[in-house]
């Protein structure tokens, strides 16, 4: 779709451009929201072009991008639209990844493996590369990663996952140490389950209910929940923290 000039009056992100990645749904559809509220010029860029221009047309100053994060060409050509688009890129979430399925660890198939760390750590790796690129030769700005509480812990059965998730969590930590004199702030949350469009579909009560029971706090996470911490990782107000991983896990984590 071609972006709209109506730029909102006011917010923190006034003036900025963003890029979400798995910005079609679920969190980062929800991280689209809050910022384009506040104020953001957005490229919503996801695997399903569908998904990535119904959520563009929706807000006043957005952009649909389609492309998969495993191509490092891609996610150049995603921040060239942006610059494209709205003049530069001054903000970024990697949102996009999978899940992979549920198999001990002897027997996880290799082209299971082979996805799941292709999208989840190889997708935000070309990602965020091909945005700091960009913002290090343009006066500097601030990635959010997204990792899991799966960066710090691990369970059974979701050897890809956790290893993909441990390994944003590091990537997060080297490149923010990197940026950490030349003007870009780079930094990852770590959500529990999330109630997600998806996820609600694909369970029943009883399934949702058995899911909340392991948190602490008895229930599943929201993804706007997910999105106000994100949005305050990019936004000037976080403008020392740097490197830093911030749980969105009801507790999960600190048990």
């Amino acid at each position: 779709m071609a972006p709209s000039d109506v730029t909102p009056d006011g917010g923190r992100f006034h003036g900025k451009v963003a890029l979400v990645t798995g910005g079609g749904s679920g969190i980062g559809e929800a991280v689209v929201q809050r910022i384009a509220g506040e104020g953001a010029a957005v490229v919503v860029a996801d695997v399903n072009a569908d998904a990535a221009e119904r959520v563009a047309a929706a807000l006043p100053r957005a952009s649909a991008f389609s492309g998969d994060v495993r191509d490092p060409a891609t996610c150049g050509r995603a921040v060239e639209h942006a610059v494209e688009a709205y003049g530069g890129l001054d903000i970024a979430a990697n949102i996009a990844g999978i899940g992979g399925p549920l198999i001990s660890t002897e027997d996880y198939p290799v082209d299971d493996w082979r996805q799941v760390i292709a999208v989840n750590l190889d997708g935000v790796y070309f990602s965020m590369r091909a945005q700091l690129r960009h913002m290090l030769a343009n006066g500097g700005g601030s990635i959010v990663n997204m990792a899991s509480m799966f960066s710090v812990v691990a369970r059974d059965s979701m050897v890809a996952y956790v290893a993909s998730k441990h390994g944003v969590l590091g990537l997060t930590r080297a490149a923010a140490i990197d940026c950490a004199t030349r003007g870009v702030r780079v930094n990852c949350v770590g959500p529990a389950v999330i109630r997600t469009p998806l996820l609600a579909a694909a369970l029943d009560d009883e399934q949702s209910a058995a899911l909340a029971s392991l948190n602490p706090e008895a229930r599943l996470g929201e993804p706007a929940e997910v999105a106000s911490v994100v949005a305050w990782l990019m936004s000037d107000e976080s403008s020392f923290v740097n490197g830093a991983f911030y749980a969105v896990d009801g507790a999960f984590t600190a048990r």
